[in-house]
């Protein structure tokens, strides 16, 4: 483990507040992310400070607390896997409260610790919106991250991938949508087999669910993109 950062939390936070730029913080809004706890500061701001602080699990539980978006997203960038315990996650979770803070907590954090796979099937069946997309965004990034795990761990969430697909809410269908993609990008075994399960799913009497389907064969089927996973 990396040895830890003795940045104090307040220091942090008034950082961010010198990056925050009041036009970006209107632009999130109209790409429905919620404001009332933003300060609008960039993605690569965030990451340069990341790299700045290294890896120090307990600030990142002292910025998530702090509740600020940017601090949180910057929590789960400086947070150490191997510490993180299914209670946080789910603490974690039941804060979700925008598309982007969801995605990057499961890119960055939660897609590289040990329950991953499981939470991800987990939350894929749990009603709340965000938890719902976490588990969809899960078994997305881990498609792209998981250079370990074969086929049929992938294959394991396609049941998943099938049932949300009926879910008409914005943020979780497109979150199915990506999973599918993903996976089906990762080799050309699972590509066949994906398009197979969004064939399955493009038959369902759901509006939803057929977006989802023929999004997702669209990439699929696609020469250039199949060329890229041949090579």
């Amino acid at each position: 483990m990396k040895e830890q950062s003795k940045m104090p939390v307040d220091k942090v936070i008034k950082r961010l507040k010198e990056l925050s730029v009041p036009e970006a913080r209107r632009g999130m809004a109209k790409f429905g992310i919620k404001t009332d706890q933003a300060l609008g500061v960039s993605i690569p701001d965030l990451r340069r400070m990341a790299r700045a602080i290294g890896i120090d699990h307990r600030l990142a539980s002292q910025l998530w607390k702090t509740e600020i978006h940017e601090a949180r997203i910057l929590a789960s960038m400086i947070d150490d896997p191997s510490l993180v315990t299914e209670r946080q996650m789910e603490t974690w979770v039941r804060g979700f409260n925008s598309w982007d803070l969801c995605d990057q907590c499961c890119s960055n954090l939660f897609d590289k610790t040990a329950f991953a796979h499981r939470k991800a099937i987990e939350w894929g069946k749990r009603d709340e919106e965000f938890v719902k997309r976490a588990g969809f965004a899960m078994m997305a990034t881990l498609a792209v991250h998981d250079k370990k795990s074969g086929d049929r761990e992938f294959m394991r969430f396609y049941p998943s991938i099938k049932r949300g697909a009926r879910d008409e809410r914005n943020y979780v269908k497109k979150a199915v949508n990506w999973a599918l993609r993903q996976i089906g990008k990762r080799n050309l075994s699972l590509n066949k087999s994906a398009i197979e399960v969004a064939e399955e799913i493009l038959r369902f009497d759901c509006r939803g669910a057929k977006w989802v389907a023929s999004d997702a064969l669209r990439e699929l089927r696609n020469e250039a993109v199949r060329n890229r996973i041949r090579a």
